[in-house]
């Protein structure tokens, strides 16, 4: 399955500023990355793929479009799926998107 287009035009949106924005695809999807860390990636099997703070992962798992990221059947720690479509609120969206921004932008330059 392709990526939602729709929804990765909204997350280039909100992205579109970010310095050091690129976009690739990966795993199916369409990842946006910052000085070559990914952010946030719009999933090939919908919704968002995000990065995050692996201190944070647990937290945000509590939230209710949260799950954990699998590959290969294994709970990836710091990686999460949300569950989102074109139904999702802009703020709500907003939201989920800083939070992968905000860890990135975190991270050594690759």
């Amino acid at each position: 399955m392709a990526y939602d287009q729709e929804l990765a035009d909204r997350v280039r949106e909100h992205v579109e500023p970010e310095k050091g924005l690129t976009e690739k695809r990966m795993f199916g999807g369409l990842a946006f990355m910052i000085n070559g860390n990914m952010a946030v990636s719009a999933s090939s099997k919908g919704g968002l793929l995000l990065r995050v703070d692996p201190t944070d992962t647990e937290r945000l798992l509590g939230e209710p479009r949260a799950r954990p990221f699998e590959m290969r059947g294994r709970e990836m720690n710091g990686w999460l799926y949300i569950d989102v479509d074109a139904s999702v609120p802009a703020d709500e969206l907003a939201r989920w998107i800083r939070i992968g921004v905000t860890y990135a932008r975190s991270l050594p330059p690759k």
